[in-house]
């Protein structure tokens, strides 16, 4: 029975910091690998794979940057770096390198938590079926294999762009995308700097999923980064 709660592994070099993630682990029925440098946590997870990696950036050696790099070299378990508060460019640069998810110091044990079965979640739809989930958050219901999007029971016509960056965000909902990883899933790898073209698209699609554009309550911005498709909690049979 214990060898089926999840495995997470944890790469943080603050003594302080990895105990309160170790009890927030701990308690909500984790259970927990713990190093303290980048080249521990690579070991370790190469010796015992883990369900998710935990990852903190400023490391000694072997920073969260390089780990990651080296474990998606091999690996597709779900990473979360943990960052200083402001560093958007550090959270951009470790989504780009492969990280699925960021937390920002300092953060609760509720939303360290909920980040976790984001990245659980995503990770078990991961295969051929995921593209036949419905997400859904709150009146906004994707479904994605119908290509069919409702906010608060009517149908909603979107042009392909905008359908392909509602999907895009969808297929990672709740996770947070970078513009970059945006502008290659919808413009491709020649996609370029369309940044300017990204905000424009997103501010159409808010004006008409949101009730409030302006605070919008599907797709919210992560400043300086990119943006999150914010989900509820999955439903049998949804995603």
């Amino acid at each position: 029975m214990t060898e089926s709660r999840p495995l997470v592994l944890l790469v943080e070099d603050e003594a302080r910091m990895r105990k309160f993630v170790r009890i927030a682990l701990s308690t909500n029925g984790y259970r927990v690998l713990e190093a303290s440098t980048g080249e521990e946590g690579l070991s370790l997870a190469s010796a015992t794979p883990p369900d998710l990696v935990v990852l903190d950036i400023g490391l000694p050696g072997i920073d969260g940057f390089e780990v990651t790099r080296r474990l998606r070299e091999w690996s597709t378990v779900p990473i979360i770096v943990l960052s200083a508060r402001g560093q958007e460019e550090d959270k951009v640069r470790a989504l780009n390198d492969g990280a699925d998810d960021y937390l920002t110091k300092p953060f609760g044990p509720a939303e360290l938590m909920a980040r976790l079965g984001v990245a659980l979640r995503h990770s078990t739809r991961s295969g051929p079926d995921a593209f036949g989930a419905v997400v859904t958050c709150a009146d906004l219901r994707i479904d994605l294999a119908r290509r069919l999007v409702v906010v608060r029971g009517n149908e909603v016509h979107l042009t392909p762009i905008e359908y392909k960056l509602l999907a895009a965000l969808a297929k990672h909902a709740g996770m947070v995308l970078t513009q970059n990883q945006l502008l290659r899933e919808v413009w491709g790898p020649s996609a370029g700097h369309q940044s300017p073209s990204l905000r424009v698209h997103m501010a159409q699609l808010r004006r008409k999923l949101e009730e409030d554009s302006a605070r919008p309550r599907y797709l919210v911005t992560e400043p300086g980064v990119g943006y999150r498709l914010k989900v509820d909690k999955a439903k049998p049979g949804e995603v």
